[in-house]
């Protein structure tokens, strides 16, 4: 039987902000170990006997980050698959879409285990042993979701009440006091969010319990640009369509409704990580409780988290606070408080300051662009191309860029013009004028660019042709 992995991999991550951004997420964080949680949560995944298939949901700016994510920790050669969202539209959305191509590849039958990119795992072993029995129930015909065994009452989670694998309800994010009581009385785990199902039976409940998002989902399939090789396939969801399919999540749409549900109560050292406090905990402390990530020296500093991973961090006479430094950004937060750095993040993306969407350096396909310096009419960016990799053929209207190369060479097309510039050589492109950049080397390419100009936004670009389709 078919056994397929899908992560989820969405969600702005707004209570990790500055590190986490709209277009690098929570997903993309790397722990003190070097590892994404977006690549822990790959591993755990194709760690599990008899997975066949690592199926990825997630918003087509991220597929090619996803991608390099999963080249650097993937030895397993397994079906890779890809459902590509132009934009959010929660859970139920992608489970049901992703249910629908796992059917018509696979059957009905085959089973699913959906679990979500951002959460932390530490005990595989516990992990695979929950999984084994949920495949066997979720064979049986249930929709399966995994219980975590609390060991405080949490009021950031929502939590079920079970008697065995029997779920008696799902209950909401409680209060203090009555996560105090759900913990006491020994009949309640917390929703993990993590689900087990053969792809038929999740249809089916679908079709019985919210046909309106089923209907919507299959519709946006079926108009919807899909690519497919030998151990690759990709449906890019049509952005029309699938803005029209309600945006609710699984559980509201169908794990709260249905009398197929069952639980796997677990412990497998699970976390969703969702705040400072969470990602902080994951560091060892210091003698005076401090959790510490890069460069930072203390004084008469006392149970704060801080993490600096560009420059020095001094902190004097300070307690219990969040201090993140990142290149245009720091975070100053009591520790009280790490629920809230959402609301930060709210009034950025309201009042369209580009530091709720992108990191100063910003990963693209054929590599990544730095903004080094920006001010009234010009911008300077460092710019590293892979090797073998290629921008787009492309043109602005508004700016001329001045190329330096510092690192390898470049293969530029300049005009009419196609020439070969070397370390220590520049070219000159002015506005209006059709240019492309590409690394013909085995080494990285890395130059300077200055940008001049009355306008040099990010959207002032044309593109003619391009091997990402993007053009």
């Amino acid at each position: 039987m078919q056994f397929v992995t899908t992560i989820l991999c969405g969600g702005a991550g707004s209570r990790l902000w500055p590190v986490s951004r709209e277009l690098h997420p929570k997903p993309f964080i790397r722990l003190g170990d070097g590892q994404s949680l977006l690549q822990k949560a790959f591993l755990r995944g194709v760690g599990l006997p008899g997975v066949t298939e690592v199926m990825t949901v997630t918003n087509r700016e991220l597929l090619f980050a996803t991608q390099d994510a999963y080249r650097e920790v993937n030895s397993a050669g397994l079906m890779m698959s890809f459902v590509l969202e132009p934009c959010g539209r929660n859970t139920a959305a992608a489970v049901a879409i992703a249910a629908l191509r796992v059917a018509e590849k696979h059957g009905p039958e085959a089973l699913m285990l959906v679990l979500a990119a951002d959460h932390l795992i530490t005990d595989q072993r516990a992990f695979a042993d929950a999984v084994s029995k949920a495949r066997d129930l979720a064979s049986a015909g249930k929709l399966v979701t995994f219980g975590i065994k609390p060991d405080s009452p949490e009021t950031g989670y929502g939590y079920i009440e079970a008697e065995g694998n029997k779920v008696r309800r799902f209950v909401e994010k409680p209060s203090l006091e009555k996560a105090r009581e759900y913990i006491d009385s020994g009949r309640f785990l917390w929703n993990s969010g993590i689900f087990c199902f053969a792809a038929g039976t999740m249809l089916q409940q679908m079709k019985q319990h919210c046909p309106e998002i089923l209907a919507a989902s299959a519709a946006c399939v079926q108009q919807s640009r899909t690519a497919a090789g030998e151990d690759y396939s990709q449906i890019e969801l049509d952005a029309k369509t699938f803005s029209s399919v309600p945006d609710l999540s699984i559980d509201y749409a169908v794990m709260e409704k249905s009398d197929q549900i069952a639980v796997v109560p677990c412990s497998i050292g699970w976390s969703d990580i969702g705040s400072w406090t969470a990602l902080g905990n994951l560091l060892e402390p210091d003698s005076a409780g401090n959790r510490i990530q890069g460069e930072a020296v203390v004084h008469n500093t006392h149970n704060c988290i801080i993490q600096s991973n560009d420059r020095l961090l001094g902190a004097v006479g300070v307690d219990d606070l969040i201090l993140i430094d990142t290149p245009d950004a720091m975070l100053v937060a009591h520790k009280s408080s790490a629920q809230d750095v959402k609301h930060i993040y709210a009034q950025l993306k309201a009042s369209g300051h580009a530091a709720y969407k992108l990191h100063r350096t910003v990963h693209r396909p054929w590599g990544t662009y730095t903004v080094l310096e920006e001010g009234n009419g010009f911008k300077i960016k460092r710019i590293e191309v892979k090797p073998g990799a290629s921008l787009s053929l492309q043109m602005h209207h508004h700016r001329s860029e001045h190329w330096i190369v510092v690192h390898g060479m470049a293969k530029v097309v300049n005009g009419e013009k196609e020439l070969y510039v070397n370390t220590n050589e520049s070219t000159y492109i002015p506005a209006g004028h059709k240019h492309r950049l590409e690394n013909p080397g085995i080494l990285s390419l890395i130059m300077i660019e200055v940008q001049s100009g009355p306008y040099l936004g990010e959207d002032d670009i044309v593109r003619f042709e391009d091997r990402y389709g993007r053009a």
